[in-house]
């Protein structure tokens, strides 16, 4: 891909997260983002159908991410996956708290809580241990709710605690409860 085109891309993307922190998603016009991301209208629509293709690539993007994150971290333990979580939800600190927070965007939470079903469905094992005779759905929505809620109260409280603390924590919980 040209440089030209991921730097405009990245101004975009950049622009739309910045003016949702604003105002709602709705009130946001693709002038907005033109303005704010120092492109042309046209430059968007080269890339995009609307505001609407635009924010569902960029929850799409992250989503690939974190799927590949999981991928990679499919043979660590716990604490050490949820790290590499941790540090990349860190990163991405404005993007996740905006979706998260968002009026515009309540379809990415439950994006995010179905990925997250899907990551952790191979992680519950009903049959021995602590979790025997439990109906695998309740076990599945408790572990993934609460992750959600987790990573929601981490950035609405400004991360008060680091990626490394987070990562321990819940990778506990989690060996705890899985």
């Amino acid at each position: 891909m040209d440089r030209r085109i991921g730097k405009f891309q990245e101004a975009i993307k950049k622009a739309v997260i910045e003016l949702m922190t604003e105002k709602k998603f709705d009130d946001i016009t693709i002038q907005d983002i033109s303005d704010r991301a120092n492109v042309s209208r046209g430059t968007i629509y080269l890339h995009y159908l609307d505001k609407f293709d635009l924010l569902d690539k960029l929850i799409e993007e992250h989503i690939n991410e974190l799927r590949e994150l999981c991928e990679s971290a499919s043979e660590m333990d716990f604490i050490d996956a949820n790290l590499i979580w941790f540090e990349y939800l860190e990163s991405h600190y404005l993007f996740f708290t905006t979706m998260l927070a968002s009026k515009g965007a309540p379809s990415f939470r439950s994006q995010f809580h179905q990925f997250l079903i899907e990551e952790f469905k191979d992680e519950v094992d009903i049959t021995k241990g602590k979790n025997r005779g439990l109906n695998e759905d309740v076990v599945l929505q408790f572990i993934v709710t609460s992750y959600v809620g987790i990573v929601e109260w981490w950035f609405k409280n400004e991360r008060p605690y680091s990626p490394q603390v987070m990562a321990e924590q819940v990778g506990i919980l989690l060996e705890r409860n899985l």
